[in-house]
């Protein structure tokens, strides 16, 4: 459908891999390596001279100007399926790719793997809870227990760990943020203070399944608001954090504004929380937030995964300590989810989904709490139970 492809996700999640075996033998260029980099950035003029269309660009991001000329043979050409790229950075964060690109990109987000993939579920219907959602989940529904969830929440979702059970969690990820810091951070920005940055992503790891507090985190790293704020946008450039925003119009006034902040690799944010056993973590006081980001995460990755670059997710909660967990909006109708790691809801769990009744401009959808039970069954009116393997 387009001429250039740009899939953009977190290191070590398969991009090149997959690249690599949907495009087959078309040409392969790395801009990783430090010659070939040198060469696009002094000579983009004939770069595509010496590498043609059709070509598999990885690493992308570290030389931007070639966006101009792509756009330059695209426009003279106007082929599809010519630039298939692939970067670790998020689209909008390399400036002025968007303007000279834009309709002639197709831009799909890779995150880990998730548990469709996992288990081999073949549906792309992106998470709805509704009666023909849960009829085509209803005959592809993988067997997972209450430990193979717990497991999978503690070790994460990178393919490397997947694929290698054997593969030590711990030196994964302590390799994992080294790399990520050394390479990603300062490319994006001028961090001198490595170990102050590593103490962010401790702080934010911690924080995860909470409203954003930038004043908190800087306070507990020992750094100013605005770079708490500058570093949190690396966090979240780089696929590895998440704001959930508020639901809010104009008849919602006493909504709050903040956004909530989720860690997408709940593995990587149990390392850096040094929660060291599947164990520990479900017994520990922050499974709770460990359960709704992997929720939340699972339900993002139902979205990206069908090429969804902004999924309608948000989140309510109002001065009158309302609260919904999420809210997934669809053709002017919202429809409301309460993330319980429980296996034994109640209904108490969905009374603040009364609050969206209150809404004049949108109509209330069906609802349910994702939980740990492990029958599709309906809990209050148009609310359901819904087990974990329906996402």
């Amino acid at each position: 459908m387009f001429g250039a492809v740009l899939v953009s996700g977190p290191r070590q999640v398969g991009k090149t891999t997959m690249l690599e075996r949907l495009t087959g033998d078309i040409g392969y260029v790395t801009l990783d390596d430090p010659i070939i980099r040198a060469s696009a950035e002094e000579e983009s003029l004939t770069f595509f001279k010496d590498n043609p269309p059709p070509v598999f660009i990885d690493e992308i991001q570290k030389v931007p100007t070639l966006f101009e000329q792509i756009k330059l043979y695209l426009d003279r050409g106007r082929k599809k399926g010519q630039f298939f790229m692939c970067a670790s950075q998020q689209f909008k964060m390399m400036k002025g790719v968007s303007e000279s690109l834009a309709g002639r990109i197709a831009l799909v987000t890779l995150l880990g793997f998730s548990l469709r993939e996992t288990y081999g579920i073949e549906c792309d219907t992106p998470f709805l809870p509704t009666e023909e959602y849960f009829a085509e989940r209803k005959g592809q529904l993988a067997d997972i227990s209450y430990d193979d969830i717990w497991n999978r929440i503690h070790r994460g979702s990178m393919p490397e760990l997947y694929d290698n059970p054997d593969f030590n969690w711990q030196m994964f990820y302590g390799a994992y943020v080294r790399t990520y810091i050394e390479r990603d951070v300062r490319e994006l920005s001028e961090i001198g203070d490595t170990v102050k940055f590593t103490k962010f992503m401790v702080a934010a790891a911690a924080a995860t399944g909470q409203l954003l507090n930038l004043t908190s985190l800087a306070r507990d790293v020992g750094i100013s608001q605005p770079t708490a704020e500058r570093w949190l946008s690396i966090l979240v450039a780089s696929n590895i954090v998440y704001l959930l925003q508020p639901y809010s119009n104009n008849i919602t006034k006493r909504a709050i504004k903040t956004p909530k902040l989720y860690f997408l690799d709940t593995g990587l944010a149990a390392y850096l929380t040094k929660w060291n056993t599947p164990d520990v973590l479900k017994n520990g006081a922050m499974a709770g937030a460990f359960f709704e980001s992997f929720v939340i995460s699972e339900i993002i990755k139902s979205y990206y995964n069908k090429g969804i670059l902004e999924p309608p997710l948000y989140f309510y909660r109002d001065k009158d300590m309302n609260e919904i967990d999420l809210l997934i909006e669809e053709s002017g109708t919202l429809y409301p989810i309460e993330i319980k790691k429980h296996a034994d809801p109640e209904k108490r769990d969905v009374q603040a989904f009364a609050v969206l009744e209150k809404i004049s401009s949108v109509q209330r959808g069906q609802g349910g709490v994702v939980c740990l039970y492990d029958k599709l069954i309906t809990l209050q009116g148009i609310d359901k139970v819904i087990p974990i393997n329906y996402l």
